[in-house]
């Protein structure tokens, strides 16, 4: 490419010579100059000394992601069992994952994406994947994004909220989780008949929309995931009952919801087998909002989970203190046993280590550290540790540095690396 580029800045700087050349000899021709050298000198000297225009090198950035994408058929696809940088045209401003894809919304308001498209959910206009190269999400003419769902995003599907507070959704719409009244599919976004919208989450086939502070879901209900006080399923916005309008934050995994309050109260609802509501009971499900029990207000949380056998939630207070309940059949819950929690129980990061952000996917947990250290444990049979192997770890261990954002679902987790 080097010598390419100095080939073509050789013939940009020959092509006004020749034409100074041919100019002048017009002139000695024309009788305008009496053939004078000084004169043809001068014309040609005069184009030769115009600067060259140097091109601009174009901005990128990098985000690295572990594990491996799944849907369609089910199946492990395009497995990663260490870090893996994707580049990406611009400078990212945030992550998130679903299942089968990840997106990265870049500052100038566009969203790319990569991974499988076989429902749409790309958002390209295809389903085709894509697992090696990024593609731009075809929002309409004139939309920019401002934020994406990070915790986490529908079975196949992908979700956005623009600068206008208008939510946007694509791919698969199979328990009509994008509120649009039918259960079609759509390979490029829709907007989402709500507005003032916030917060945005979903997973399985059901999703959470934040709209003034005010919840409403769509989709699939088994397990009272609308919080509705219903297991009906219902394709346009349905009210999650006892919230008030308070609400700042929702997250979503697999057939569970949750929501949490501007003073820091944290509510959830849906399945519950092994204590994923964190209210002291094992088994069943609510369909309305439980309160969660804690020392003291939530300011962080990430809720994980991907099918019936795992669900674990953590949650950072404003004391400092770190907390989880759930599933914890591969010590995903980081307090020394594999025994599934139905009440918070306090845990402790490695010594000396404060996580600044979390994240939980099917049955393994991550935290960054303010210098950019990202910590993982649980479960990694489809490498979602990331340190290697596909063998469950205990203890949390570190697995990538530089990291500011981190976003995982089922067993893929992304990360944003802004330094690399």
């Amino acid at each position: 490419m080097e010598i390419t580029f100095r080939l073509a800045q050789a013939a940009v700087r020959k092509r006004p010579l020749l034409a100074a050349g041919l100019f002048a000899a017009a002139l000695v021709a024309a009788g305008c100059t009496s053939g004078h050298p000084a004169a043809v000198r001068t014309a040609a000297t005069t184009v030769h000394q115009e600067p060259a225009s140097k091109a601009t090198p174009p901005v990128t950035s990098t985000v690295e992601h572990w594990g491996s994408f799944f849907g369609g058929s089910n199946g492990f696809y395009d497995l990663h069992t260490s870090p893996v940088a994707v580049r990406l045209p611009g400078t990212v401003a945030e992550v998130g994952t679903s299942n089968s894809t990840e997106y990265a919304l870049l500052t100038n308001g566009s969203m790319y994406a990569w991974g499988m498209g076989t429902q749409g959910q790309l958002g390209n206009g295809t389903t085709e994947n894509s697992f090696e190269t990024p593609v731009l999400v075809h929002f309409p003419r004139g939309v920019k994004i401002a934020s994406l769902a990070t915790d986490a995003m529908p079975y196949d599907t992908g979700l956005a909220i623009d600068t206008h507070g208008n939510a946007w959704g694509w791919g698969d719409n199979s328990g009509g989780e994008l509120c649009t009244g039918n259960s079609s599919m759509y390979t490029t976004p829709v907007k989402v008949p709500l507005s003032g919208v916030t917060s945005l989450a979903g997973a399985d086939a059901h999703a959470l929309y934040d709209s003034g502070g005010t919840v409403y879901t769509c989709g699939d209900n088994v397990n009272g995931d609308l919080g509705d006080g219903s297991t009906a399923r219902s394709r346009v916005p349905a009210k999650a009952l006892g919230l008030g309008s308070h609400v700042v934050k929702v997250v979503a995994s697999f057939d569970n919801s949750g929501a949490l309050l501007s003073d820091g109260q944290y509510f959830d609802w849906g399945y519950n087998r092994y204590g994923q509501l964190g209210d002291g009971q094992f088994g069943g499900f609510s369909d309305v909002p439980v309160a969660v029990r804690l020392p003291s207000p939530v300011v962080q949380l990430a809720q994980g989970g991907s099918i019936w056998a795992n669900g674990q939630t953590f949650a950072l207070l404003a004391n400092g203190t770190l907390w989880s309940w759930g599933a914890n059949f591969a010590y995903q819950l980081d307090e020394g046993n594999s025994d599934a929690q139905a009440l918070p129980v306090h845990i402790y990061p490695p010594p000396g280590v404060v996580y600044q952000g979390l994240a939980t996917g099917s049955g393994t947990g991550y935290g960054i550290t303010a210098d950019g250290k990202v910590y993982a444990w649980g479960a990694n049979y489809a490498g979602q540790v990331g340190n290697g192997n596909t063998d469950d770890t205990e203890t949390p261990i570190v697995v990538a540095n530089g990291a500011t954002q981190v976003s995982s679902t089922a067993n893929n987790v992304l990360i944003d690396t802004p330094g690399l």
